[in-house]
């Protein structure tokens, strides 16, 4: 596993790669949600002036976004923050289901089946955690991995897995999900703590190892991925690790296609933890909907313990 012996950054430092992090989710969003559900053809065929490639955030898209606006990937990350703060740091699965709720109640620009069935189900029998189900491995609760690593910055693994639990099983409730979100979780903390580029590598490695179908090295680049979890993941890894720069490694992932929105969130938040702020495009922060930039930067201070 990764090496413990590092030097912790300190706190200035922490901070930007907190706020790089959640700066890093809601512009990948943002992104990608201009070309999500298209294919790699048909991104290329749309962006021909461009060079076939989709660099700015323009909204549109199927959702006929705002340019900047964001979609649930961010604004559910927010919801369950919101919860995690009003526990104290803590992520109490009733807490976030009620937050969920609430969210879905005020009538997000979209929302997953699966996350609806089990808000649904939550609502009406009150119990917050979804029954397990084979077929719920998708990436809803991946999505929103990044305010349980924040608010358990500095615990040890055990205790990181069970705070990612207790939010994600209120609509995931998948081994397979749960792997890879613990997973990720991890690697946006070892970012955050100074770990280095082989650390974060391992992580990936030891996930594909033990849950092979998240393999992502020595396989074909993943195209157009779904919102399967082992769909997302690799197109993920592969965008991070073979690339050098936060706006090389998200132009990867969304130009992909596919639920570029939620792969590019997910990248982002990955990324910006890596590369902190200044690794962000400033035409994309200038573009990003200020109201949840404003709430991204306030969560990051507020989710890092004290």
């Amino acid at each position: 596993m990764p090496s413990a012996l590092r030097r912790k950054p300190d706190p200035d430092t922490l901070a930007d790669r907190a706020r790089g992090a959640y700066l890093g989710l809601a512009v990948g969003d943002a992104l990608g949600a201009t070309v999500e559900f298209l294919t790699p053809r048909e991104i290329r065929h749309q962006f021909a002036r461009q060079g076939g490639v989709h660099r700015e955030i323009i909204g549109a898209g199927w959702l006929h976004l705002k340019p900047g606006q964001v979609t649930d990937d961010t604004t559910m990350s927010l919801a369950l923050g919101d919860a995690i703060l009003a526990c104290h740091g803590e992520v109490e699965a009733t807490a976030c289901a009620r937050a969920f709720d609430a969210w879905m109640r005020a009538k997000p620009v979209d929302i997953g089946n699966t996350v609806r069935r089990n808000l649904v189900r939550f609502r009406r029998s009150g119990v917050p955690e979804a029954p397990p189900c084979e077929h719920d491995a998708g990436n809803g609760a991946l999505m929103r991995t990044l305010p349980v690593a924040l608010a358990t910055l500095g615990r040890d693994e055990a205790r990181v897995a069970e705070a990612f639990r207790a939010q994600a099983h209120v609509t995931h409730n998948n081994p397979l999900s749960d792997a890879g979100g613990i997973c990720l979780a991890l690697m946006i903390q070892d970012a955050i703590l100074g770990g280095s580029w082989a650390d974060l590598k391992e992580r990936a490695r030891t996930l594909a190892q033990e849950w092979p179908a998240y393999a992502w090295e020595a396989t074909r680049p993943q195209e157009n991925p779904s919102g399967y979890v082992a769909h997302t993941l690799p197109a993920v890894f592969q965008a991070f690790f073979d690339t050098d720069s936060f706006e090389a490694a998200l132009i990867d992932v969304v130009n992909r296609g596919g639920d570029a929105d939620t792969t590019g969130a997910i990248l982002g938040a990955l990324a910006g933890a890596w590369y902190g702020c200044a690794g962000i495009p400033a035409r994309w922060l200038k573009t990003l909907d200020r109201a949840s930039a404003e709430r991204c930067r306030d969560q990051a201070e507020r989710l890092l313990p004290g």
